[in-house]
Parts: structure tokens; C-alpha cells; sequence
């Protein structure tokens, strides 16, 4: 659609398809082949998640994770990237010390090739560091309702504003975090019709994970829609693939052809 006919997709991008009414795309990467084939699919937004402690580390959370890891897998990813806006998410207590030490491990996402980084939460500390980002010009993503970087104190994995109360307090930090400068908002695992009613009610576009079809966008883990990542899959991840099979097919015929002595044939040997 529309924004398959900008060359390079940046913040102002975003708002101008939110406002014409239109959806775009955003998916995770971790390595520069997968954001290659991304970008050339059409892909909008490029995310970096944290989720990569879990699918490409081993993680058990993304608390794992640290900001030299997600520097490496930022500088993979932003190689393999010419149109769609690459984000960062920035790892667990990477911005919680103090604004000063935020803004440098943002900006080392920034000078790795991601475009923008994406920061949980809305206490007035998280407000406070995102106005100095915008300020110094790092472009800010915001992630409301269900933060995995919260996960022990909202008590696990649990879906958020499922009341009308639930939703007003939502929206009333989405309005927060809009007013502090970000240009779009994560909302994950909540009712549909709440975050709908936190869309209709915001200028910045709103991006569902888990959070029903009317955001301006969607998010997936790119593992999850290939069928790579086994070990859980979210209720709300579609899987368009089998990777997991795909791989081990692969490999088993590979194993097979090495120990039968088919590989390498006169072709394949110098």
C-alpha cells in the first residue's frame, strides 16, 4: 500500500498510514540473512525484541539479556535492512539507573544502525527518560498493558485491561507516554475492544501484540511465524511456517548422506 512506495520508512511514516487508515507490518529479527528476507517482503518495522534472550539465547526470560548482546544483534540486523525502520528493544535495566546512563546505552542502539529504540513501562522516572531521548534525538517506542520486563511484579504472564477501569488507566499512560514524545505504542496482551478504545482515543499509532485487530499494526516474533521457536507459543501467534521440521529434515538427510558416503559427490570436491 502506501507504504510500499516510500524508499525508507522512518517515524513520520508510521503516522501518516495511521492516519490514512491503514495497517502496517512489524516483525522481530536477530540476524542479518532473516532481516534481509524481512525488508525484502515488505516488512515496516524491524524490531530487535528482547524476546531474542529467549528464541536465539535460551533464555528462560528476557531479563537475560544484556546491552552488549542486543548492541551485536542490532549491528547484524541493521546490515540487512535498506527500507523498513529497525528498533531496538532496550534490555532490563538498561534505563532504569539514571537518565544519563539511559541516553548512552540508547545511544549505542542508535550508532549500532537501529533507527529507534523501545522502552516499557510509564512511571515518571520511564516519562521523564523518554522526553530527554526525544530531546536528544533518539526516537522513542513506547509498551504498554501486559511488559515483560515487569513479568515477577504483574505476578506472570497475565492479559491487562480487562475492565473499563483497566482500560482508562491504560489509556491514561498512553496519553502520557504520547505526551512525553514517543511516536507509536505497544500494546500487549488486552481485549480487543480495549485496545481499540486506547486507539480511537490516540494520535500515535498503536501496535497489537496479543491485543486484537484494531491497532494500526501488528507484532509477532519472526520464530513463532516461521514455526522455528517450539519450546511455547503465544495464543495470539499465527504460525505461517515449519521451520522446525524444515531444519530437522535437513539436517537428518545431511547426517544420512555423510555417514552413507553420498556427500560430497565428484561435483561437490576440488
Amino acid at each position: 500500500m502506501c507504504a510500499q512506495l516510500i524508499k525508507k520508512v522512518n517515524v513520520k511514516t508510521l503516522k501518516k498510514i495511521k492516519d490514512s487508515g491503514e495497517k502496517f507490518s512489524v516483525l522481530t529479527a536477530y540476524d542479518y540473512s532473516t532481516a534481509k528476507y524481512l525488508d525484502e517482503a515488505g516488512i515496516d518495522v524491524i524490531l530487535i525484541g528482547d524476546s531474542l534472550a529467549m528464541v536465539a539465547l535460551g533464555y528462560e526470560t528476557t531479563h537475560c539479556v544484556g546491552v552488549e548482546e542486543m548492541r551485536i544483534f542490532t549491528k547484524a540486523v541493521a546490515k540487512g535492512v535498506e527500507r523498513a525502520l529497525v528498533v531496538t528493544d532496550m534490555p532490563f535495566l538498561s534505563y532504569h539507573t539514571d537518565v544519563a546512563s539511559a541516553i548512552q546505552n540508547c545511544g549505542e542502539m542508535i550508532k549500532s544502525g537501529a533507527n529507534a529504540v523501545k522502552i516499557e513501562g510509564c512511571s515518571d522516572y520511564i516519562l521523564e527518560v523518554m522526553k530527554r531521548l526525544v530531546e536528544t534525538g533518539i526516537p522513542v517506542m513506547g509498551h504498554l498493558g501486559f511488559t515483560p520486563q515487569f513479568l515477577n511484579t504483574l505476578g506472570g504472564y497475565k492479559i491487562q485491561g480487562k475492565t473499563q477501569e483497566a482500560a482508562d488507566e491504560i489509556l491514561k499512560q498512553a496519553k502520557q507516554l504520547e505526551a512525553s514524545g514517543v511516536f507509536a505504542i505497544v500494546l500487549e496482551m488486552m481485549p480487543q475492544e480495549s485496545a481499540k478504545y486506547i486507539t480511537e482515543n490516540l494520535s500515535v499509532p498503536t501496535i497489537s501484540c496479543g491485543a486484537g485487530k484494531y491497532c494500526d499494526a501488528q507484532v509477532l516474533v519472526s520464530d513463532d511465524v516461521f514455526g522455528k521457536y517450539s519450546d511455547f507459543t503465544p495464543k495470539f501467534a499465527r504460525k505461517y511456517g515449519d521451520m522446525k521440521s524444515f531444519i530437522l529434515d535437513c539436517a537428518k538427510k545431511f547426517d544420512e548422506d555423510v555417514k552413507s558416503g553420498k556427500f560430497p559427490s565428484e561435483n561437490e570436491v576440488f
